[in-house]
């Protein structure tokens, strides 16, 4: 959370009760809202900026490692097609590689899941940060 957001909501009692002039008052605390945006704002071109510059390195172990890391999870989702296939074939099979999978998918840190959501997330901004700003296709 940002120093704005977090003084947002006390800093608006204050000025409640030192301006008397109700128009005074809401200036006072759009004028706030603005500040926090514009911070915001601030923040997330920064981290996108971040990731851009990573995904035009020339390096290619830094700019493949996102979507390298992502086609890791590609595959993993996509092995529910032929489990489908081995289901409708040998159930107890299917259920026997279902559990394995379980288990081994159980074994992996909860962290590691954020992590390729906020890779996948991140990735995806980026791409379309690059899209409007006319640098990627």
């Amino acid at each position: 959370m940002s120093l704005i957001a977090g003084l947002l909501g006390p800093l608006s009692t204050v000025i409640d009760r030192v301006l008397p002039d109700r128009a005074a008052r809401d200036r006072a605390k759009l004028e706030l809202l603005k500040l926090e945006g514009t911070q915001a704002a601030q923040s997330i071109e920064a981290q996108l900026s971040a990731i851009v510059a990573e995904a035009q390195s020339p390096d290619p172990w830094t700019s493949r490692a996102r979507p390298g890391f992502l086609y890791v999870m590609y595959a993993l989702l996509l092995w529910a097609l032929p489990m489908g296939l081995i289901a409708a074939v040998r159930p107890e099979a299917a259920q026997d590689i279902a559990a394995g999978m379980r288990a081994y998918l159980d074994g992996i840190p909860e962290s590691l899941y954020a992590l390729f959501g906020t890779g996948y997330l991140g990735y995806t901004a980026a791409r379309q940060w690059g899209k409007i700003k006319g640098v990627d296709k």
